[in-house]
């Protein structure tokens, strides 16, 4: 299996990492470790260099590039307020085993109040087009990070123009969004949440998820935790872990009423293709 969005190299995980990176070596899951600062993108790549199943993305996270308050489930912290170092990206992304450059994007969840969304979006689109720039220029996969604003999204990468090499982290959009995407060349990355019941209140969304899993081509999709996040609904309340990826595999067997074994493999190779050189 290979988690291509995770985090292990979070402070939830500094008490037991090791034996975290043991339960995915003994489920043979590989994983791409994606950085959101500087500082958690040095550190990802140094988890790619102590251990063989791990791999590296770096990049700012859009809400890191402003000083804001988050709360993430059991988690509170304040971001930094970060800037572009292009340099030192440069430096960084040569890494061998550097895949991706994210994760990047636009997010309207996480934002000050005391300030407009057209110049939040301003500055995160400036963000997100250094990444892109940095991912064309040395040929790495663009690990693209979209909340609440995929019709902003999808209009700058369609200014862009197509093929975009490069993953949407986490996709929960519908159709119509999926389908610009996916003519784009992009990818899809799907976590825990496609195994959540739909919501009493609201089931729409949900179910307009679950029709992307079983129309979208299976070339194009990949599956991701976003651990320590988003834990699959058979571990709600618990802390993901890159191997609980294998309960997105069930998921989307379930949906669209293939073995467990061909998503398996399908997601493993596309995420292969898309990230290590050697597979394209």
């Amino acid at each position: 299996m290979f988690d291509t969005h995770c985090h292990i190299q979070f402070k939830a995980f500094q008490d037991d990492l090791d034996q975290v990176i043991l339960r995915c070596t003994e489920k043979n899951t590989f994983m791409n470790v994606v950085g959101t600062q500087i500082p958690t993108s040095k550190k990802a790549i140094a988890l790619a260099e102590k251990y063989d199943n791990v791999y590296a993305s770096v990049g700012i996270h859009p809400i890191q590039h402003d000083v804001v308050d988050v709360e993430e489930e059991t988690t509170h912290f304040t971001s930094r307020g970060e800037e572009w170092d292009q340099q030192l990206f440069e430096t960084l992304v040569q890494h061998p085993k550097v895949i991706g450059v994210g994760e990047t994007g636009l997010d309207r969840f996480h934002i000050r109040k005391d300030v407009g969304i057209e110049d939040i979006f301003a500055k995160q689109k400036e963000l997100f087009l250094q990444h892109y720039h940095l991912a064309k220029k040395f040929d790495k996969a663009l690990v693209i990070h979209v909340r609440d604003a995929h019709t902003e999204m999808i209009e700058i990468l369609e200014e862009l123009g197509a093929p975009i090499r490069g993953t949407i982290h986490c996709f929960t959009g519908n159709w119509d969004q999926a389908e610009r995407y996916l003519a784009l060349g992009l990818h899809l990355g799907f976590t825990g949440v496609i195994t959540f019941p739909p919501k009493k209140t609201d089931p729409q969304p949900q179910l307009d998820l679950w029709e992307v899993v079983k129309k979208m081509p299976l070339d194009r999709m990949l599956v991701e935790t976003d651990a320590p996040y988003l834990a699959a609904q058979a571990y709600r309340g618990e802390r993901s872990e890159p191997w609980m990826v294998e309960e997105c595999i069930k998921k989307i067997a379930e949906i669209r009423t293939i073995s467990l074994d061909t998503v398996q493999k399908s997601t493993t190779k596309n995420a292969r293709t898309l990230f290590l050189p050697l597979s394209r």
